[in-house]
């Protein structure tokens, strides 16, 4: 394993940890979804220099709009839930109401 693919999978593994064991805000579970998403637009990107083809070029900049939206539609909740709950923290919000 090379030192990129090592650091870029360390990266999205300590997203998918902080993701999965560090869960009691909003924002910050967003934020570990958005640096799994850039270490991935990141190794993408890595991988279509590394073939040197030209037929991977446009995934990362479609990855990258994915995730520019994901993101967008993320605040969107993050703002809708700070109004209607009061915080952000995940443990207050209650699925089973309307």
């Amino acid at each position: 394993m090379t030192p990129t693919q090592f650091s870029l999978s360390s990266a999205f593994m300590l997203g998918f940890a902080g993701l999965a064991f560090h869960r009691t805000h909003l924002l910050s579970a967003l934020l570990c979804l958005e640096g799994m998403m850039l270490s991935l637009f990141i190794a993408l990107s890595v991988w279509t220099l590394q073939l040197n083809s030209t037929m991977f070029a446009s995934s990362p900049m479609i990855l990258l709009a994915f995730s520019a939206c994901e993101a967008s539609a993320g605040l969107a909740l993050l703002v809708a839930t700070a109004r209607t709950h009061g915080s952000d923290r995940l443990t207050s919000l209650n699925l089973l109401q309307c």
